[in-house]
């Protein structure tokens, strides 16, 4: 990830309300929620999540998809893996003593849900 992308995503983050959606998303896993839903869950006007969500879409953080009337947004976890890559990439100045690299969230694909 490139500097100007971190910050970008960072930004987007940077705001209550948005880390709280993101959050959410993120907790939902790879099925993501229904915009309603996450509207209902944060306590937030239609039209203020839609101006978060843009935001949050503008970073990369998030994606949606129309499922018939319904839009179900998801957290993007390679974006969100590679922001964390990139702001632990020279942890511990090399010194090995931090978490191994592959402590990233990664959910189950969406063939492995029962």
């Amino acid at each position: 990830m490139e500097t100007l992308d971190a910050l970008s995503a960072l930004r987007a983050l940077g705001h209550e309300n948005r880390l709280a959606a993101f959050r959410a998303l993120v907790q939902a896993g790879l099925q993501g929620l229904a915009v309603g839903e996450l509207r209902e869950r944060l306590g937030l006007p239609a039209a203020t999540l839609s101006a978060h969500l843009n935001v949050l879409r503008a970073a990369g953080l998030v994606q949606d998809a129309r499922e018939g009337r319904v839009i179900r947004v998801s957290a993007d976890y390679a974006r969100m893996n590679a922001l964390l890559a990139y702001l632990t990439e020279n942890c511990c100045a090399g010194a090995g003593e931090c978490a191994p690299a592959s402590n990233v969230c990664s959910p189950p694909s969406r063939g492995d849900r029962a």
